[in-house]
């Protein structure tokens, strides 16, 4: 196990020089830290969805592409939408028509009514019939504009930057508005943990945790710093759950696993130099300043020094080169 700077900080401290090349060991405490396994998850899952029914005509996705947010990613095409459309064009020339005659007709009109040989309820009337004739032209134009836009949302659009998980559409299907096209896992993933409740009093957001290597390589010097984000205040079968904010979990698989070392409370150890243990025949020694050598069973690396589970005792005065 590794161990906090603080904690190592202390530990140090306890240990009292007493000649030169001699340190008197002391029992410290320090933070134990238990390995747990936690699971890399999207911070948020997004959902690309189709906002008009049709036929799905193109994916230009795949499965594990990064997008941007906006890029697009899906065409989907309702056929209704071109026929409407080709309606509404007819009936735009139509009006356009009337409205050209209706302006017409209003020109002679005020003509006339300019040389004072047309009365003014027939000049009115000729102008309400333009009036009316503009408005109705308006009117469909604005038709068409809503059937183009309708058109326009077949494209479907990432809803931010991302992976894609799954594609749960084809082309050639038939979808629904509102039905998923695409599954996104957002561009920042955390460490979800899931811990025995009986840790739950040592978790708080803020905490400091130590990421493991990825794969089948271990060792204190491969180990990532990580920051507890959040502990949700709900136990789900008897564990509580933790979001661990960690750098560099972009070309991580979600759902992968990840060893992680928490820390579930303190206990009291011994360390010293790593430079006063010394191998012979495969067996760990240290030399007292006695000049007696002593067998000890050694820990975890603790930065330049390392612990000893046992052979020493408090207050023993070990050698060093």
């Amino acid at each position: 196990m590794h161990i906090a700077p603080t904690a190592l900080v202390a530990a140090f401290a306890l240990t009292l020089p007493a000649k030169a090349g001699e340190v008197t060991v002391r029992v410290a405490p320090v933070e134990d830290l238990k390995a747990v396994v936690a699971s890399v998850e999207p911070a948020h899952q997004l959902t690309a969805r189709a906002r008009i029914g049709g036929t799905v005509s193109a994916l230009k996705i795949k499965e594990g592409d990064d997008v941007a947010g906006g890029a697009e990613i899906a065409s989907v095409v309702d056929q209704k939408l071109f026929l409407q459309m080709q309606a509404l064009d007819q009936r735009i020339q139509s009006q356009q028509a009337q409205r050209d005659k209706a302006q017409a007709d209003f020109g002679r009109a005020q003509e006339l009514f300019r040389r004072g040989v047309y009365t003014k309820a027939l000049f009115d009337q000729a102008k309400t019939a333009l009036d009316v004739a503009e408005r109705n032209l308006s009117a469909l134009r604005s038709d068409r504009g809503v059937i183009e836009q309708q058109a326009a949302e077949g494209s479907v659009r990432a809803p931010g930057p991302g992976r894609i998980l799954t594609i749960p559409a084809s082309v050639g299907r038939v979808v629904m508005p509102g039905e998923t096209i695409a599954t996104m896992a957002e561009d920042k993933y955390i460490l979800r943990l899931q811990l025995p409740e009986r840790h739950a009093r040592f978790m708080r957001a803020g905490d400091k945790v130590e990421i493991g290597a990825r794969g089948l390589h271990e060792g204190a010097g491969d180990r990532k710093q990580g920051r507890v984000r959040i502990v949700y205040p709900e136990i789900q079968g008897g564990r509580v759950i933790a979001d661990v904010d960690v750098e560099g979990l972009g070309d991580y698989f979600v759902g992968e696993r990840a060893r992680v070392y928490v820390t579930t409370g303190k206990r009291d150890t011994i360390i010293i130099p790593r430079a006063a243990v010394y191998r012979r025949a495969g067996v760990d020694f240290v030399r007292l300043a006695s000049g007696e050598e002593i067998v000890v069973q050694l820990g975890e690396p603790r930065g330049d020094g390392v612990e000893i589970l046992s052979g020493l005792h408090d207050r023993d005065v070990v050698s060093t080169p």
